[in-house]
């Protein structure tokens, strides 16, 4: 990718416009980090950009933004500009192409504010970014409640970047977030949900949602989960603090290596303490894994998460307090939770609610993951299938629907735990199934 910028480059500056890399790509460089992608900034106009290159689609043109497709990859090509007027809170109402210190001043942090010529190598800093790096501080570009009242995101894009960066803020930065706080209920979902996943892959992710709590910011965009903070846990069993704590540490458990599904499964576990808290003989929240399904289900649609990404996280919470029930199964049974696609979900977020937990007693987990390795050699020889949906209609005198799924899923079960091996079996199972 860094080879077809520089060309890309090179055939801007051959035409003879300036031509540079931009925003990320730039701190990334010079923070030695290697960038994600690679974006360019010129001074020739949208349509010449268009005639220049091959494989163009104006994503923005209007704002000057032209999106090049070149040896496979997406590069954003941007003509210098300055802009006058944010109404809608997200985008300019008006650009004026212009040069090369006013586009830079435009931009949001000092740290994405810089431009640098990958064939002359040198850097162009018009907003001490290149200090701020050195300083690690997240620092607005101006005046930053200007630069907040133009886009509202930049307030969560100030805290992932301090999280993903392990910088500090400026205590300008700082001011202002506490100040325009409420303006994030203004992002749309969308991108919000963006931030918010970036956040969450970083390993200071916990950090991240201190920070949002500590700012205000979270009160405003999940105020669910800020119910977590000062909600009382038995002391029996919770030494670590409130539900909150518990909630950070069990974030904080996971490795480096943790997906975006097993992140979100373990922030929301138990979002719904706070709703089936209850004093009995002791304190207790009956019901809180499906109830907290039911919530991680409003939120995860709220922000606009694909169906199937939501249908699995939901999965582990509802289920995160099954692991004595799965252990005490049968075998035919217990193979089939197993082999839920979704499992290995479940069992990141039954190990990181240990992990959260002080004292910590994995003995359980350790019991069902020798289970679930065992079981995968069994999983591996699937058994063929002996009865059809069909044969099981006729015999039982059923048509399709739930109670026919339950017979052939019973049925599977049997085959799962070997105690049905041959058709023979399975039709005298039937036959037995039906006089009962």
């Amino acid at each position: 990718m860094e080879k077809t910028s520089i060309k890309i480059v090179k055939i801007l500056k051959k035409a003879g416009y300036d031509a540079y890399w931009a925003g990320g790509c730039v701190r990334d460089v010079l923070m030695k980090r290697e960038p994600m992608d690679y974006d360019i900034v010129t001074n020739a106009k949208p349509d010449i950009i268009e005639d220049l290159l091959e494989h163009t689609i104006p994503i923005g043109k209007e704002f000057g933004v032209i999106l090049a497709i070149e040896g496979g990859h997406h590069f954003e090509i941007a003509t210098f500009r300055s802009d006058s007027g944010y109404s809608d809170g997200r985008r300019p109402d008006a650009v004026e192409f212009t040069h090369a210190e006013d586009d830079a001043k435009r931009r949001d942090f000092t740290i994405n504010g810089m431009f640098y010529d990958p064939l002359g190598q040198h850097l162009l800093d018009f907003i001490e970014g290149k200090k701020d790096i050195r300083d690690r501080l997240i620092r607005f570009i101006g005046d930053p409640h200007e630069r907040i009242l133009e886009d509202h995101l930049r307030i969560i894009r100030a805290i992932r970047f301090k999280t993903t960066l392990d910088f500090q803020y400026h205590p300008d930065t700082y001011k202002a977030i506490l100040k325009h706080a409420e303006l994030a209920d203004k992002v749309s979902n969308e991108r919000l949900r963006d931030e918010l996943n970036k956040m969450m892959m970083s390993e200071r992710a916990v950090e991240g949602w201190e920070d949002m709590e500590d700012t205000g910011v979270l009160k405003v965009i999940m105020p669910e989960l800020l119910e977590l903070k000062g909600l009382a846990q038995p002391a029996e069993f919770h030494h670590e603090g409130d539900a909150w704590d518990h909630t950070m540490k069990c974030l904080g458990s996971l490795g480096p290596d943790a997906t975006l599904e097993e992140k979100w499964a373990v922030m929301l576990h138990d979002i719904a303490k706070p709703q089936t808290f209850m004093i009995k003989e002791r304190i207790r929240y009956d019901q809180h894994p499906q109830k907290s399904a039911e919530m991680a289900e409003v939120i995860l649609r709220r922000l606009k998460f694909p169906a199937k990404f939501i249908k699995r996280v939901c999965f582990a919470i509802e289920h995160h307090f099954n692991m004595k029930q799965i252990i005490e199964m049968n075998e035919g049974r217990r193979i089939s939770w197993f082999k839920k696609p979704a499992f290995p979900l479940l069992m990141t977020v039954f190990k990181a609610d240990i992990a959260g937990t002080e004292p910590s007693d994995y003995s359980m987990y350790e019991e069902l993951l020798a289970l679930y390795e065992k079981a995968k050699k069994k999983i591996a020889k699937e058994p063929k299938k002996l009865l059809s949906g069909e044969d099981v209609m006729v015999a039982l005198g059923i048509g399709a629907g739930p109670e026919l799924g339950e017979v052939l899923d019973e049925l599977h079960e049997a085959q799962l735990a070997g105690t049905i091996k041959t058709k023979k079996q399975a039709l005298k199972w039937l036959k037995s199934h039906k006089n009962n």
